[in-house]
Parts: structure tokens; sequence; C-alpha cells
């Protein structure tokens, strides 16, 4: 958000996260994507969301609520989608969080 103000002719064009996790058993994976096919990051939830439901049960998570890195002590799932920290830059370049 601080470039933005700083550097108003980079909006749009870059972006940047920060993750602190200070636990010993949960880690964050912080996935850059380019894509074959476009896709909207609703699409893209939305298939995350219903593996997560049916063939992935139980191994992939999905979540869109406000979340930390404690709230996944614990949890036995492998990967948990966190829907609102993901950002698509357009339908072709997207930035997922699990």
């Amino acid at each position: 958000q601080g470039s933005r103000k700083v550097l108003p002719e980079l909006n749009g064009k870059l972006t940047g996260m920060a993750f602190r996790v200070p636990t010993p058993n949960v880690s964050v994976v912080d996935l850059t994507c380019r894509l074959e096919k476009g896709a909207s990051y609703d699409t893209i939830k939305a298939a995350v969301k219903a593996a997560s439901e049916g063939s992935m049960k139980g191994i992939l998570g999905y979540t869109e609520e406000d979340v930390v890195s404690t709230d996944f002590v614990g949890d036995e799932r492998s990967s948990i989608f966190d829907a609102k920290a993901g950002i698509a830059l357009n339908d072709r370049f997207v930035k997922l969080v699990s």
C-alpha cells in the first residue's frame, strides 16, 4: 500500500506481501502464477473451494476468514487456501496464498 503512495506511477504494476509465521509447525506458500488460460480470481477461488469440499477434502482447506498463523496450529489438513490473501493482477497473473 505504501509503494502506491510513494510511486503512484507503479500502481497496478507492483505488489508485495510480508509474512511472519512465528510457529514451529505452520508454514505458508506464496505462489505467483502466470496462467496459460485467463481466469478471474473469483473463478480460481471457486475451483479451490470445490476441490476442498470434494476430491481433496481433508487434505486441502479453504477459508475466507481473517486468520493468522496460530489459527492453523493443530489443523490436520496439508494446506488451507486463504482466499482473502491472494490477488489477481489481471486474468493471467495471480498470487495464491495457502
